[in-house]
Formats: C-alpha cells, structure tokens, sequence
C-alpha cells in the first residue's frame, strides 16, 4: 500500500470526515497539524500546488486533493486501486 499524508488542523470537519474514511478502509496515514506547525502549512501549499485549505491528501506521490476529492474516488470505485498501486 501507498504511504498515506494528510494536511489538517483540528478544527477542520472536513479533515475529520477524510480521516474517518481512511480509518475506515484500514489506511495507515501520517497526519501533519498545520495549525500546531506553520512551516508545514508552507510545505502543504507547495506540494499541493498552491491549495491553501485543509485537508489536503496525498497517496504516494500523487496529491488527491481535499475531502470532497478522497470521497469522489471513494464513489467511483477508484480509491482502492490508488491506494494499493
């Protein structure tokens, strides 16, 4: 399986829900509190090619994007393969 990294801050519904998800399908993920840690917030905005919101997710290389996404290819059936590539 793919490392898992997730942008989130402890506030965020959002990073709850996508969290809740992965938990879900037995995803280990390594999760970075941008709220506790500004030079990762810098560091998010980065790899995510300027996205400023939380979540935002990667799997391997590959940047996901935000809840809404995770849960898009979740629907589609697409979010296994991802993972396990």
């Amino acid at each position: 399986m793919k490392p898992v990294e997730i942008y989130t801050t402890p506030i965020c519904g959002f990073c709850h829900r996508a969290k809740q998800l992965l938990n879900q399908k037995g995803v280990d993920f390594l999760e970075f509190d941008v709220m506790s840690n500004p030079e990762r917030k810098a560091e998010m905005v980065q790899r995510a090619n300027g996205s400023r919101t939380v979540p935002q997710i990667f799997v391997g290389d590959d940047h996901v994007g935000g809840c809404d996404d995770l849960f898009a290819l979740e629907r589609q059936g697409k979010l296994d393969a991802l993972l396990a590539a």
